[in-house]
């Protein structure tokens, strides 16, 4: 998955420094990120790449490490005009390479987001500052902490003997299919949560439900925890138009084998596929 970087070593700990030369610049605007051609694709810049176009050490923003190399985030600046830089859609990250650093540039642009949507305190309209302490934005008049937006959220292999279902979504640029997932409510447990959004979408009843793994999934700022469920009665679906445009039960041979596996949706389909689960 997009964050089984090893033999790299991810630390998301805050670190009050500036940049070295060797340390990487991300730079977002909207659902865009700037990267630099370099051959027939493209790389995340570093601080020495972009030392013609400005000095960024003031500004730039500590986000994580990787190995010995820092990753910072600057948002008071333009493209460079030449010099091969191009703003991608945060998609590339889907089959950019190598994965350690798809999975920083994706995980940056969570960052991005927050601090975006932080600018102004909530409670009494002051402009934010950020804390250089731990990764959160303060407020100085009201003193209102928050911290990065990170949402909980399940999904579903549901398995009906020899046969796994499998979705597609009403809305939005993926057409690929999916497994069952939804955000958890307020005061719901995660198995809670399975059962609702299983029944919420497709009409059925689930049983025997067990956690396989968690992944962080920057693309929409969610923790997403995977589990699996066997059909319990009527295997008849009830589609939920507004949030799917089909469902099915598909043979493990049916099942498509969609790589690389970034996500741990198309895992645990691969799982099914191979008889592992």
């Amino acid at each position: 998955m997009i964050q089984d970087i090893a033999p790299h070593t991810y630390d998301p700990m805050y670190h009050d420094q500036t940049p070295k030369e060797e340390d990487y610049l991300l730079h977002y605007e909207y659902n865009k990120v700037m990267l630099l051609r370099e051959g027939d694709g493209c790389r995340l810049p570093t601080f020495r790449d972009l030392r013609g176009e400005g000095d960024f050490d003031q500004s730039a923003y500590y986000l994580f490490s990787i190995d010995s190399r820092a990753y910072f985030l600057v948002t008071d600046m333009s493209m460079p005009e030449f010099g091969g830089y191009v703003m991608e859609p945060l998609t590339i990250f889907r089959s950019f390479s190598p994965l350690h650093q798809a999975f920083a540039g994706i995980t940056g642009s969570q960052i991005y987001r927050w601090r975006q949507s932080r600018r102004f305190c909530g409670g009494c309209g002051r402009e934010m500052e950020p804390s250089h302490k731990e990764r959160a934005m303060v407020c100085p008049g009201c003193g209102q902490t928050e911290y990065p937006k990170i949402s909980p959220a399940v999904i579903v292999a549901i398995r009906n003997k020899d046969k796994l279902l499998m979705s597609r979504y009403a809305r939005g640029s993926y057409r690929r299919y999916a497994l069952i997932a939804g955000f958890v409510e307020v005061g719901e447990t995660f198995e809670d949560c399975v059962r609702r959004e299983v029944m919420e979408e497709v009409g059925l009843k689930v049983k025997n439900i067990r956690y396989y793994k968690s992944q962080p999934w920057a693309f929409s700022d969610t923790e997403m925890i995977g589990f699996t469920a066997d059909l319990d009665g009527d295997d008849t679906i009830h589609l939920e138009e507004e949030e799917l445009s089909e469902a099915g039960w598909y043979t493990r041979e049916e099942v498509p084998d969609y790589g690389p596996l970034i996500s741990v949706g198309h895992e645990m389909m691969k799982a099914f596929k191979d008889g592992k689960i």
